[in-house]
């Protein structure tokens, strides 16, 4: 499977860009450095998962890209709360986080599933 045509990588890539873009010039380093951090990780781990020859191996890299963006998500509510990100970009980057868990479960599911004999 082709990592480069999977929509959850596609829509992944996207917002991790629209972080850094956003925190480009952020002087916070410790927070900037977590949620791009976290942000990086979800794409990442899905092209690392698909490269990868077994199922569950797809599977586990797909687990973790599912906890970065759960981390994502948690420092997008930190930032929010305390007025390091617009109210309407982090709605929407939640909203964006939330589609995003939800194609990488199906993926980690559709994956298993075809595993079986």
């Amino acid at each position: 499977m082709n990592y480069e045509k999977l929509t959850v990588w596609k829509e992944s890539l996207k917002l991790s860009k629209e972080l850094y873009l956003y925190f480009k010039g952020f002087n916070n380093f410790g927070y900037k450095d977590q949620i791009t951090r976290s942000g990086l990780s979800i794409p990442s781990n899905v092209a690392e998962g698909m490269a990868r020859n077994s199922a569950k191996e797809k599977a586990h890299f797909l687990t973790l890209a599912r906890g970065s963006c759960a981390e994502l998500r948690t420092q997008i509510y930190i930032g929010i709360d305390i007025d390091y990100i617009d109210d309407d970009i982090g709605k929407r980057w939640l909203s964006d986080t939330r589609y995003i868990d939800a194609m990488l479960n199906g993926l980690r599911k559709k994956i298993l599933e075809q595993s079986k004999p």
